[in-house]
């Protein structure tokens, strides 16, 4: 049996969890009516949303996918594989979203229900959803990269060793990725802008305002914020994890089909099917990590999760080895690239190196964003002296949480380097993502026990069911900050790869062009100050709508209680189908402009720049732009989930009773500071990790473009 097959088979496996896990959670008590008619009405407009944002989304995919025929595949002739294999990955992504979407608001009021009878019993309702979203979205992203590569060299009959068909393989591959991509961007962007637009505006008009507790049914847009969970953390999410899981794994198999050197067909086959088999294999060892989710004496919900990550963490260490033992022939078995020459054994310490990178990327970001620990408690303290010290902290906090995840990225690109050369680096980032099923778990229980606190104090259920579910959310502040952590250092080592099949790509295809790097290159210069410009306008850009949305949110909600004074009375229902419809349409508007920024980007400097000074600069300020996106994308995303999220979890601090708990004055500066914490944590930085390889993608697409035309 081929090894593509045996990893197409753990993707099966894993969907087949999934559904069984999905029907076990829906099998669960969703409650008393009340409760069940407020999950109905987040239901509603979760599904409302998305099919709106799906249905525009489909129109750009279109336009696109028709681009990449007329310019890729026409050209060449043949099966159009560059864009069935868009299609592919554009499909997929949105499937992935829609699943765990729907998953999570249904699991939401069971959790709620689950919280009543016990911490453990709300607990593992909200991570079994979480989980079957974490493992359809590895299983559906290694089926279809493994299944796609399968088609192209198995039915389809493609040789590794000719090189027009090797690169019929590499056309294939980046073209899945460049769809999962497309959709990712749109999905993280247009679900970011309407969670953070409904929570911003209900926050200022509801705690700040009015003075009512945070998510009282009083509030018109109490739904719209619940729905905002479901659309930005679960069904964004889901679609930004599977981009990044297809363009890693895609990106390494490209790295390896470009740059190794030397090996027989077989030798090379199995080479470029390691990170197949590897992310086969871990996602069974991440199947038994989250039976391991268990409550101890001390009943530390964070420590729960981490018994399931550490199991799946310590599981995979042999599973990779015998993984990469079978695929290799052998752990002692040499290959060359270039002026480097390594074993399979390399391979293996390689992705040890990114197993422990993932380990300390989410160690580090709970750090910064538990409640527990230093950063968290000093911006509550901060919040003691006012608004402006909340503010001024936090912005403190998040530009010190780039420092050591850096650091953390520095010292893994050097070790992996020195074990393989880039394609160490390749595998290290495989490695990462071949985790992704648990993570996403970790990161999908999130918004389940958002939306299960949300439901507790709309249904009016005893305050000891809201504390238990305040606990565990706070917890899933802290889970969905360590994915966008574990996100962001995976898309950066994915996007160096990225890079480097950019300049494969580029020797290949015009060898005698002198295209130069140099920083003495004025025009590498410019490539790397726009690059580096790109991730700060598009947060900008992020970041307004959120402010313009949330503005219409504030409008609305004044308007509702100023013309219905029954609503504060409790007397009468707000019109919550309202406020969710407002803050669709602003989301679905505000969407389109950021998202094609990094598409366009890397278009529009190769041709003026080559219009100015020739196509060789053309390339080496594409190539110097990509750095800078790589680089300042990094930094950017890392400060603001991390600072976003520490802002959150400071006002729960105090909300649980520290510096003078709610309603406090302190209090009052933490909702400030909670409310410019927001966009930056869920909306503007996790955008900018699809958005990284997005912009390197579009480059690799545009070479091939240009060496067909």
């Amino acid at each position: 049996m081929s090894l593509t097959i045996i990893a197409m088979i753990c993707g099966v496996i894993a969907v087949l969890y999934g559904v069984i896990t999905g029907r076990q959670v829906l099998s669960a008590s969703p409650g008393n009516e009340k409760m069940q008619e407020i999950a109905g009405a987040i239901q509603e407009g979760a599904q409302a949303y998305l099919g709106r944002q799906y249905r525009t989304i489909a129109i750009v995919g279109v336009v696109v996918a028709l681009l990449v025929f007329v310019f890729l595949d026409m050209p060449r002739g043949g099966v159009p594989v560059t864009s069935i294999g868009f299609v592919i990955g554009a499909v997929l992504s949105g499937v992935t979203g829609y699943v765990g979407m729907n998953i999570s608001v249904r699991a939401n009021v069971r959790t709620a229900q689950a919280a009543s009878e016990g911490l453990q019993q709300g607990l593992t309702v909200a991570f079994r959803a979480g989980a079957v979203t974490g493992m359809l979205v590895a299983g559906l992203a290694l089926l279809a990269i493994a299944g796609f590569y399968y088609v192209l060299t198995g039915p389809m009959a493609l040789d590794l060793m000719q090189t027009d068909q090797k690169r019929e393989i590499i056309d294939g591959l980046v073209g899945l990725a460049f769809g999962a991509s497309l959709i990712s961007i749109f999905a993280r962007l247009g679900g970011g802008i309407f969670t953070k637009a409904a929570d911003v505006g209900a926050d200022l008009v509801g705690k700040v305002e009015a003075g009512i507790p945070e998510d009282d049914p009083r509030n018109p847009a109490t739904i719209a914020d619940n729905v905002g969970d479901n659309v930005g953390d679960c069904a964004g999410m889901a679609a930004d994890l599977f981009e990044t899981y297809v363009v890693t794994v895609g990106a390494t198999m490209v790295l390896t089909a470009l740059l190794v050197t030397g090996l027989t067909a077989q030798g090379l086959s199995g080479l470029m099917a390691l990170p197949l088999l590897v992310g086969g294999v871990c996602i069974i060892t991440s199947i038994i990590g989250t039976y391991m989710v268990r409550l101890g004496s001390s009943n530390n919900i964070m420590g729960a999760l981490y018994k399931g990550f550490i199991t799946t963490a310590v599981l995979s260490i042999p599973a990779i080895y015998f993984a990469s033992d079978a695929a290799l022939g052998g752990m002692d078995n040499s290959y060359t690239v270039g002026d480097t020459t390594f074993t399979g054994m390399s391979l293996f310490w390689s992705m040890m190196v990114g197993l422990v990178v993932t380990g300390l990327i989410i160690w580090i970001t709970e750090y910064y964003t538990g409640t527990n620990y230093r950063p968290v408690r000093s911006i509550a303290k901060a919040s003691e002296t006012g608004h402006g010290t909340n503010v001024i902290q936090g912005l403190a906090i998040s530009l010190e949480a780039t420092a050591l995840p850096t650091l953390v990225i520095v010292v893994g690109i050097i070790v992996t380097y020195q074990l393989a050369g880039l394609i160490g680096i390749a595998f290290a980032a495989t490695s990462m993502l071949a985790l992704a099923g648990m993570v996403v778990a970790l990161d999908a229980y999130g918004p389940v026990t958002d939306n299960a606190g949300g439901i507790a104090e709309m249904a009016e259920l005893d305050q000891s069911v809201r504390d238990k579910t305040d606990a565990l959310d706070a917890v899933g502040n802290t889970t969905k900050a360590v994915t966008k952590g574990y996100a962001i250092g995976s898309a950066g080592l994915a996007a160096l790869v990225l890079f480097s099949a950019y300049t494969a790509d580029l020797n290949a295809f015009f060898p005698e062009l002198d295209v130069s790097f140099s920083l003495e290159n004025p025009y590498v210069i410019v490539g790397l100050l726009l690059g580096a410009l790109l991730p700060y306008l598009f947060g900008a850009m992020g970041m307004t709508a959120v402010g313009r949305a949330a503005g219409d949110v504030v409008i609305d909600v004044r308007d509702q209680f100023a013309k219905d004074k029954g609503i504060m009375a409790g007397t009468s229902r707000p019109d919550y189908a309202r406020t969710v419809d407002l803050v669709t349409k602003a989301a679905i508007k505000e969407m389109i402009i950021p998202s094609l920024l990094p598409v366009l980007a890397p278009i529009v400097v190769y041709f003026v720049i080559t219009w100015v000074a020739g196509q060789a600069n053309g390339f080496a300020a594409l190539g110097a732009l990509l750095l800078g996106v790589i680089i300042s994308g990094i930094f950017v995303a890392l400060s603001m989930t991390a600072g976003g999220g520490a802002w959150d979890n400071a006002k729960k601090y105090i909300e649980d009773g520290n510096h003078g708990g709610k309603g406090s004055e302190a209090h009052k500066a933490a909702v400030t500071g909670d409310t410019v914490g927001d966009p930056y944590k869920d909306t503007a930085g996790p955008a900018v990790n699809p958005m990284i390889k997005i912009t390197n993608i579009v480059a690799l697409l545009l070479l091939a473009a240009l060496a067909a035309g």
